[in-house]
């Protein structure tokens, strides 16, 4: 695998994200510059455990540097414009203060400028002071995750970073490619608040627009855990999700409790969060008397999604991410490292080089001026004229084919009206509201805008013929199913590559193509409960909790990433290839460092809450007009000696001022005598202007935004972040975009999330000329349709 041997990237960026968005490009071939001072990279000091690293480079440094070269330069010196004159992508954080991107992308005209930023380059929180913790909280998503009547509490694990690395690699990635074609670059600017808040908040603002619900973003929150999810065994923790009812009847059945399936207040999800206590009681009851294995064991039978809950030490001897090879020894062995989770032709990226010393390639980097043709009229889209049939179903597989069609990809997404998507059926919530509920899912809503929708019965030989001929007319085809399905209508690589030798098919299997677990069904929760980043997230007097939602998002990003490396492949190769992109094992790329840190130090990381090693006092705060169930939660993070200082002048405490407290080691050990003063300090002060105090202070501070009215955040909405296209039975509602702007588009949804079988005629008939008379026929037989059968 070639892939992208050939693309320099010039990496200008501090941070996780920044440094995982070109860790992908170099394992895809990319030539990769990392760009330091000469104090260095913060990360190559970093260890999440604290290790004294005695001058070595740290091992998530390592990790994320693979195959890259370093340089170290200053602001504006020969070194660093050598660079930016040869970049097909400059990547920064706003490290640098004498790189401005959009200068450089308006002087080097040729090139993509990307800046990963906490809040984006534009809009009035443009500079204001953050950390990830607060961007959790500020984007809605601390206020989406909390036991009822607990404190609400942060995705573990640095999350935001990784998920925002991913995203802004397949940004940059579309745009260099169309940059390479025509001439025309471009300025990205990626924003990690909005990233975060796609990712984590289930769309719970779209819902609640259909319900009719007036926005308040400061209002009172309704954070919720899923149930069942993780539950203890006899030997360990088991994790679940019953995300259809069929999987919550079966789960009943595994249970021995049938009957409960008449029981609405147990079937559905509000009745079982009122009697939490009493339906735990119930599920453990069970659960407590097998051991994980037997309970993984039996629930496959019943194909509920379940997995065991691991931590960074376990999860390398799962039998599935054995059998795949999934973890490798770094360069030198010094600890282990999960692959990039994708293979083209079977081929994985070549084996990496070791990380860099710092500045050991200042001066050996030889980079011509970059040479471009010249641009012929405005920019398109960069997937403008590439066609893919989309035959993914639920959030992973669609979140992917949404951001390829906002990138100007052609996308038929393609159902039948015995067995529609099943994040369709999600609308069902709204069948009080809308007569065709099936069309008001609010993850539907967003993941399938830009899209066409075309029905067929693959069961019918009549609706595969069809299928095989659309083969014929498109570059790709998509797909997230387990790999039976595809199998079992005969769907495989071989024949699809018969039907078009120019036909790329990315396959998403949540566990991969092969091993003992290639059958299984996988939802987001199941990776957050196998890889690692439940066990990151949750109070530490709790058992794990899930992260509820990122996995997908992040595997479609993933599966993104890959197709637009395929296209490369393709050109190069002269046919289309076969790309495998596996769920778990993105996840795993995002939960890296558990098993980074735990081979190279033997340090097994553990959930802390809202706490983390690097910021002390970190946590919420219930501030003045609190009441139970309705708590005005601040965010507060302090992450340098200058913050704390901040903090100190804001709160006025004269016991603060003992050297113990000098220095973060210190904040961190009396974290708990810290924070009882916070508590009862806050508990008087009005929250809005407690934010505002902290924030002039310099202090990293805000509050915990109501995920149902996200969209009223006023920094999104100036940025442009949501956008309404009219849809013909919801109406115009406030849907996210993307989380980054091009300088060369406007608006990213240029439709609504289509109808069912919206399309059918004009594909059927336009594609492949179909007569009127030959689809009302298909239609009277089902295998074409607008309506799901039975309704």
């Amino acid at each position: 695998m070639r892939g992208f041997l050939g693309f320099r990237v010039a990496d200008f960026s501090m941070g996780i994200a920044g440094a995982y968005c070109t860790k992908l490009f170099a394992d895809a071939g990319a030539d990769v510059v990392k760009v330091e001072p000469r104090s260095g990279d913060r990360l190559r000091g970093w260890s999440f455990s604290g290790v004294d690293l005695e001058g070595a480079d740290g091992a998530l440094f390592e990790f994320l540097s693979f195959s890259k070269r370093s340089v170290v330069a200053a602001d504006g010196d020969a070194a660093s414009e050598k660079l930016l004159a040869g970049a097909d992508l400059v990547v920064e954080s706003g490290d640098w203060p004498g790189l401005d991107p959009r200068a450089s992308a308006e002087r080097y005209p040729g090139a993509v400028v990307l800046s990963i930023t906490p809040h984006g380059r534009s809009g009035p929180w443009a500079d204001r002071v953050t950390s990830e913790f607060v961007l959790q909280a500020e984007c809605g998503s601390i206020g989406s995750r909390g036991v009822p009547g607990g404190v609400p509490f942060m995705a573990g694990g640095r999350t935001t970073d990784w998920i925002g690395g991913t995203f802004a690699a397949v940004a940059a990635a579309a745009a260099v490619l169309r940059a390479r074609a025509s001439g025309h670059g471009e300025w990205i600017d990626f924003s990690l608040l909005e990233t975060m808040s796609m990712a984590t908040t289930n769309y719970m603002s779209v819902l609640f627009q259909m319900f009719g619900a007036a926005p308040q973003i400061d209002g009172p929150i309704m954070a919720t855990v899923e149930t069942p999810s993780i539950e203890p065994t006899a030997d360990g923790l088991v994790g679940f999700c019953t995300n259809t009812r069929q999987q919550f009847s079966d789960f009943l059945l595994m249970i021995e409790r049938p009957d409960l399936q008449q029981d609405e207040g147990i079937t559905q999800i509000a009745g079982r969060l009122g009697r939490l206590a009493e339906w735990e009681e119930i599920v453990h009851d069970w659960t407590r008397r097998h051991t994980t294995a037997e309970i993984v064991e039996r629930a496959s039978a019943f194909r509920i999604p379940v997995a065991p809950v691991l931590d960074g030490d376990r999860v390398r001897a799962h039998e599935q991410l054995e059998a795949r090879g999934v973890f490798r020894r770094a360069p030198g062995g010094r600890f282990e490292y999960p692959r990039p989770p994708y293979r083209i032709d079977g081929e994985e990226p070549a084996p990496p080089r070791r990380a860099p010393r710092l500045g050991e390639h200042s001066g050996a980097v030889d980079w011509s001026p970059l040479q471009r043709p010249e641009p012929a009229g405005p920019p398109s889209l960069p997937l403008e004229g590439i066609r893919i049939l989309d035959l993914t179903n639920w959030w992973a597989g669609p979140s992917a084919t949404h951001m390829l069609a906002c990138l100007g990809a052609e996308v038929v997404h393609v159902e039948s009206i015995h067995k529609p998507d099943g994040m369709r059926m999600v609308g069902g919530m709204l069948s009080g509201v809308h007569e065709r509920w099936w069309e008001c899912s609010q993850f539907f809503l967003h993941a399938n805008s830009n899209k066409l929708s075309l029905t067929l019965h693959l069961s019918d030989e009549r609706g595969m013929a069809l299928m095989r001929r659309l083969l014929g007319e498109v570059d790709a085809v998509v797909e997230n199913f387990t790999p039976r399905v595809l199998d079992g209508f005969g769907l495989t690589w071989e024949a699809i590559h018969a039907a078009n030798p120019q036909c790329i098919l990315v396959r998403m299997p949540a566990f991969g193509l092969d091993g003992p677990w290639r059958d299984n069904t996988g939802f987001a929760q199941t990776m957050e409960q196998l890889s690692g980043l439940a066990w990151l997230t949750g109070h530490r007097d709790d058992h794990p909790r899930i992260q509820r939602g990122p996995c997908d998002p992040l595997a479609g990003m993933h599966a993104a990433f890959a197709f637009l490396l395929a296209l490369e492949e393709r050109k190069r190769k002269g046919e289309g290839v076969h790309v495998e992109c596996t769920m778990v094992e993105g996840a795993l790329n995002a939960a890296a460092e558990q098993v980074i840190e735990f081979t190279a130090y033997g340090r097994l990381l553990e959930r802390d809450g809202n706490r983390c090693p690097y910021a002390a006092p970190q946590g919420l705060y219930a501030c003045a007009g609190s009441a139970p169930g309705a708590e005005q939660w601040l965010a507060l993070s302090v992450e340098t000696d200058e913050q704390w200082r901040g903090l100190c002048g804001v709160v006025g405490e004269p016991s603060w001022s003992e050297p113990s407290l000098a220095d973060h080691a210190g904040r961190r050990a009396a974290h708990d005598a810290i924070d009882a003063v916070l508590v009862e300090f806050f508990a008087s002060q009005e929250r809005n202007a407690m934010v505002e105090a902290l924030l002039a202070a310099g202090v990293p501070a805000g509050i915990v935004s109501d995920p149902k009215s996200i969209q009223a955040h006023p920094h999104m909405r100036e940025r442009g972040y949501f956008e309404a296209p009219e849809h013909p039975v919801v109406g115009a509602i406030d849907l996210p975009s993307v989380p980054f702007r091009y300088a060369s588009v406007d608006k990213w949804l240029r439709r609504p999330a289509p109808l069912l079988g919206e399309h059918n005629r004009q594909i059927l008939g336009e594609w492949l000329g179909l007569s009127e008379e030959e689809l009302t026929a298909l239609a009277a037989d089902g295998i074409i349709g607008e309506r799901p059968a039975g309704l």
